[in-house]
Order: structure tokens, then C-alpha cells, then sequence
């Protein structure tokens, strides 16, 4: 545990070759927490392959889910501070980044901030953190998923805010009264189980406090634009410059919706982009060649 200020305890393990390439692994969500499976995309005898849980999920303390959860020092700033922490704690000059779904964002955010201390991106089903993204996501799905809509749209009704969607659940999801949260935080995991139909339902939306840690921090940086200037990432990608990238998109990701793959690829030539018949989730495929690309990276940089 590393503590990072703001009563924060940031949680990274590292595991692999002490000696070996060192790799950074950031997760999705916002909120999802890292997993034992994503230390297996690389080869433990040639990567040093280092972990962490990003602040108020997964074993990070406190948990985005407490009652009296305080979320104001947890940001896209915070979290990039917390990545250099532990890169200076463990003496690392500079490491492949394996960002996939919001991690992705982050990996973009970090590398354009310190690109000198990153030898490659690998990013999977990736966005770019903007507005019109996580828009797309909500009511731009509404007459794509119309049943689904319904429901997640009915409940929104009983906040008082007179913001749009992710305001309404934002707010839903700190309700005084518990079973308004916990039912909130269930219609927002049913949302996010429809707009990814190529995938089984996480078993871990059935889990009442992962459900709320996960919907809360998801609406908290989806409602502030994940502290970033709209299209922040793609007029910074001239900071990328240099770095190798591998970009690994799935063709039935509905979030392709939103052209950011293809607008990143064009203003970052050392990248490439493949693409597989699966959705945001990924396949067997798309693992596969996960490993293949780590593989690949493991003796450069």
C-alpha cells in the first residue's frame, strides 16, 4: 500500500522478473480494480510486471463505496500523480503501458504527460476520454438498446438534478437512503452489461459493494469529463511522437461509434491498429494476440 495524501492507500503488487522489462498495467472502469488474468498477457521470466488499483477501488483504501465516501481528490490528475509515485518508488526509468478500456485513457494521458518514460502503448478496446464518448455511451445508445433504455432511463427520474443521465445516477448513487443506492448502482451495472452484448454479465456486478465502488467512480469522471479539455488526448498526440504503439479494437465495440481509434491512429504513425470480430469485452483471439505483442515488445525499448 502506498499512501499518496488525501487519507488515499494505492495498492501495487509487482511480480515476474525483478530485472526484467518492467510493465505498468492500468484497468478499466473507472473502478473495475486490476486482475490476477492481466498479469498473464505478459512472459513472467522476461517482464517485470507491476499492478496497481487505482484510488477508491480493488484493494486501494478507502473504497469509493463507503457511506461518507469523499471523491473530490480522486481525478484523472490524481491518478497520473499515483502512477509517478510508484514508478519513482521502484526505480523504474521507463516502462511498456498495457491500458485497456478506461485504462487506455489513462495510459494516453500518462504518456503524453511523461512520454520520455514510456518504451511502448499497448491499448485495448480504447477511447479517449472525451465528452461525446461517454455521451455516445449513455442517451446516444438509447434508440440502439430501446428496452434496456427504458429502464435505465425511468429510474434516472427520481433524482432532482437537472443535469443529464450520469448527473442524475451521480447523484442517485450518494442517496441518503441505502436501497435508492444500491438499487441505482444495480440499474447502472445493468446499463453497463447491455451496451457490451458481446459479453456475459461481469460476475462481479452481482457483488452489492463492487457495483456501487464501480458505478460511483465511473459517473464521478464520466459527469467531470475525466478532467480533460474535450479532445485533450488527440491534440496532444503529437507528444507520442517515438513511442511504439499497439492498438487492439474489437469491430463490434459499439463504442467504435465514436471514430476516436481512427482519429488517434492518424495523428500517431508509430501506432497500428488490428481489429477482431469480437466487442468491447475482447475474444479468444484478441487474447492471443495480447501475448503475441507483449512477446514482441519484450526485448525493445
Amino acid at each position: 500500500m502506498l499512501e499518496v495524501g488525501g487519507g488515499h492507500l494505492v495498492y501495487w503488487e509487482e511480480c515476474g522478473n525483478p530485472n526484467g522489462k518492467p510493465a505498468l498495467v492500468l484497468h478499466g472502469g473507472p473502478g473495475s480494480g486490476c486482475s490476477v488474468n492481466q498479469r498473464r498477457n505478459f512472459d513472467p521470466a522476461k517482464y517485470r510486471i507491476v499492478l496497481m488499483d487505482q484510488r477508491g477501488c480493488g484493494r486501494s483504501r478507502p473504497l469509493a463505496s463507503e457511506p461518507d465516501a469523499d471523491l473530490s481528490a480522486n481525478t484523472t490528475h490524481h491518478l497520473i500523480a499515483d502512477i509517478e509515485a510508484i514508478r519513482t518508488m521502484l526505480g523504474v526509468d521507463r516502462w511498456l503501458i498495457w491500458g485497456a478500456s478506461w485504462g487506455s485513457v489513462l495510459a494516453l494521458v500518462y504518456a503524453e504527460t511523461y512520454p520520455e518514460r514510456v518504451s511502448e502503448l499497448l491499448l485495448i478496446s480504447m477511447g479517449t476520454g472525451r465528452r461525446m464518448e461517454t455521451d455516445l455511451m449513455t442517451s446516444g445508445f438509447a434508440k440502439l438498446l430501446p428496452a434496456a433504455w427504458e429502464d435505465f432511463s425511468f429510474f434516472a427520474t427520481r433524482s432532482s438534478d437537472p443535469g443529464n443521465i450520469i448527473d442524475q445516477y451521480a447523484d442517485l448513487l450518494f442517496h441518503p437512503d441505502t436501497e435508492v443506492r444500491e438499487e441505482a448502482a444495480s440499474r447502472w451495472c445493468d446499463w453497463e452489461t447491455a451496451i457490451v452484448p458481446t459479453s456475459p454479465r461481469s460476475p462481479r456486478f452481482d457483488i452489492p459493494e463492487f457495483r456501487l465502488t464501480f458505478a460511483r467512480l465511473v459517473t464521478h469522471y464520466w459527469r467531470n469529463g475525466s478532467w480533460l479539455k474535450e479532445g485533450q488526448i488527440l491534440d496532444n498526440a503529437h507528444r507520442l511522437k517515438g513511442i511504439p504503439g499497439v492498438i487492439l479494437q474489437g469491430r463490434l465495440d459499439l463504442s467504435n461509434l465514436s471514430g476516436s481509434p481512427w482519429e488517434l491512429l492518424a495523428k500517431w504513425p508509430e501506432a497500428e491498429i488490428e481489429f477482431f470480430d469480437a466487442g468491447h469485452g475482447g475474444d479468444t483471439a484478441m487474447s492471443a494476440r495480447i501475448i503475441e505483442v507483449t512477446k514482441r515488445f519484450a526485448n525493445s525499448g
